[in-house]
């Protein structure tokens, strides 16, 4: 486990992450944490006193890392930008997004449907089942199941089927 001081920073114009509040994770301490990693990976540990698990790395070049800290997590800690934490983090292997039932039964109705998404990337299989799980009401629930179900028709990555999205809008 690595144990370090950091300050919560906030992206002022970076495109997509502007206005995401993070901790940077230097080369040297991503590289003590998961050994010639250059792409995201998974820590769990504490930040100050909070644990977390299941929290994504995202990679910023040349080694570095950062994670986002989302309002809820940033509300849990009492902490905004400037402030400084403590982190006790480690790779977290155990992390696993389960398939809802409302997808896994959408998906087996049939067969290729489920053996599409189950040939996407573990990450994006990941990314489609955070979208539906987000959903805050049961229509918008409903929608991205559809949604999801039409991608998996059209052999398309969570990325894909975003960009497709946009532009029927």
């Amino acid at each position: 486990m690595v144990n370090f001081k950091a300050e919560i920073e906030k992206f002022q114009s970076m495109g997509e992450k502007t206005g995401w509040s993070y901790i940077f994770i230097p080369a040297a301490l991503a590289n003590k944490i998961k050994a010639d990693c250059k792409k995201s990976f998974r820590v769990k540990g504490k930040i100050d006193s909070v644990e977390i698990n299941g929290i994504a790395t995202i990679p910023m070049g040349a080694g570095d890392f950062i994670i986002a800290l989302k309002g809820a997590l940033r509300k849990k800690l009492g902490k905004e930008e400037g402030a400084a934490v403590t982190l006790f983090l480690e790779e977290d292997k155990d992390f696993k997004v389960e398939m809802p039932e409302d997808l896994e039964l959408c998906l087996s109705e049939e067969g290729f449907l489920m053996e599409q998404f189950l040939a996407q990337p573990k990450s994006h299989q990941n990314y489609f089942i955070r979208w539906i799980n987000d959903a805050k009401t049961e229509a918008t629930r409903t929608r991205r199941l559809a949604q999801t179900v039409s991608a998996m028709y059209k052999k398309q990555d969570f990325g894909a089927m975003i960009r497709a999205g946009k532009t029927e809008e």
